[in-house]
């Protein structure tokens, strides 16, 4: 039999229990207990939304949770639980695996059975396979759990259709500067669970300084303020400006190599060289950079700009593109960046036209479509006699020889395709002359050969 507690002991296990709490990180001992107390998401938590009407009526349905690291995924998730009145499961799908998840859910299904929900809360749920994901599935349609997956990845690319098809994704955004700073002003104040008997001073500016290098992620935030707090114990209890600056040295944006973030910088990096914005462009080109992408990356992709969007309008910039590869291959980093930067401001500066890009592509449509055309016999190799016995070669016009230096009555397609026009120039750049020239050499073409075919109805 257990002694009882007395007074002194009872003391010690709140004082016990007060240190256990005070090595908690300050992000989660300051996690939001209300849907008042969160910061950030106003379109999807605002009063009167019908997310924030059915989570307090305790209608909670299963969903995925898609949005930035620190934006409040796992929070939403926990007040959902409370306000469903349900136990709280958490699972990584980075530290578990299908034995585990099957765990979780017999250990559900009991619960369920006894008359109690469970919000089964899976973090990173797209580093789950397949197979795992499927496991889920008869579950969420049993009510056995009420499942609320977190994920910072695009949903319709990570999870398979038949997970979707049974949640409700709720888009979560980066949390603005403005709504950090409230987070950390709360921090600083909670004399309980925050900082506020620790004395700290620290102004306006500085607190700004850390919301905006907290980029989007609330729980970074409060990490650099406590980071700064325990320096600030040494000086009085002051955040100076010297040891603000040692926190948010080195300091990185949100930057995925291979996720949404990466297809997501690299689309407005091509979209903006192709809209002629050199501004926005080299703004696209430094964030890339500047969240570690393969620079050899960047220099093949602003080399296929030049020729898919700049082209003929302006064939200098091809080369460019190769000099300037070549010399941050030669450079590296940084100094080698800059060739990079000055390629992308002039790709957006010049001219621009895809019509080289239309023409290939219109002609890989028609060898598609047409199979194999045997070559005509005028334009074929006749290096034997007994090829030119076989009329390879014949009635060849060779055009240096020709008034003018183009034989127009001559063809250079297939008898079964007839003449085709794939390659039509834009009025920009060098293709203004281009244009000239082919509009003169068409319809000469044209008139040629409609001649040409004039005579032979005559002769027949």
């Amino acid at each position: 039999m257990s002694a009882p507690h007395t007074p002194s002991h009872t003391a010690d296990l709140l004082g016990a229990a007060g240190a256990v709490e005070a090595l908690r990180p300050l992000a989660e001992r300051m996690r939001p207990r209300t849907l008042a107390q969160m910061v950030g998401q106003r379109r999807l938590l605002a009063e009167g939304s019908a997310l924030r009407r059915a989570i307090e009526a305790g209608h909670v349905h299963s969903m995925i949770l898609w949005g930035p690291p620190g934006c409040g995924k796992t929070t939403l998730a926990l007040l959902l639980a409370q306000h469903a009145q349900a136990e709280f499961v958490a699972i990584s799908a980075v530290l578990s695996g299908l034995p585990q998840v099957r765990e979780v859910l017999a250990a559900a299904q009991a619960r369920f059975d006894a008359g109690q929900r469970t919000l089964l809360f899976v973090d990173e749920v797209h580093r789950f396979n397949k197979v795992q994901q499927d496991a889920f599935l008869p579950h969420i349609e049993r009510g056995t759990i009420v499942f609320v997956g977190a994920t910072t990845e695009n949903p319709s690319f990570e999870l398979n259709s038949a997970l979707l098809s049974r949640c409700r994704v709720h888009v979560l955004e980066a949390v603005s500067a403005e709504d950090i700073a409230i987070a950390l002003r709360h921090a600083l104040g909670d004399d309980t669970q925050g900082l506020g008997g620790r004395g700290l001073v620290i102004t306006d500016a500085a607190l700004a300084d850390i919301a905006s290098a907290a980029d989007g992620d609330v729980r970074r935030a409060l990490t650099l303020l406590e980071i700064a707090a325990d320096i600030a114990q040494g000086e009085h209890g002051q955040i100076t400006e010297a040891s603000l600056h040692q926190v948010l040295a080195d300091r990185s944006r949100r930057f995925d190599k291979g996720g949404e973030q990466f297809y997501d910088q690299i689309s407005a990096l091509h979209k903006t060289v192709r809209s002629s914005n050199p501004d926005a462009a080299v703004y696209w080109l430094a964030r890339m950079l500047d969240g570690g992408c393969d620079p050899a990356y960047l220099a093949r992709r602003l080399t296929r700009m030049a020729v898919e969007d700049i082209g003929l309008a302006d064939p200098r910039a091809l080369q460019m593109a190769i000099d300037a590869w070549e010399t941050f291959d030669r450079l590296g980093a940084p100094e080698g960046e800059l060739a990079l930067a000055q390629l992308t401001i002039y790709l957006a500066s010049t001219a621009k036209s895809n019509a080289a890009y239309k023409a290939w592509n219109a002609a890989r449509k028609d060898v598609r479509e047409y199979g194999t055309q045997e070559v005509p016999l005028h334009i074929r190799n006749a290096p034997t006699k007994l090829m030119k016995s076989l009329d390879y070669g014949k009635g060849y016009q060779y055009d240096h020889d020709v008034a003018g230096g183009v034989a127009l009555e001559q063809t250079g397609f297939p008898d079964a395709m007839g003449e085709r026009v794939y390659y039509q120039p834009v009025p920009r750049g060098l293709e203004i002359k281009l244009k000239e020239k082919l509009d003169t050499l068409r319809a000469a073409r044209t008139q040629a050969r409609s001649g040409q075919q004039a005579g032979k109805k005559g002769q027949a």
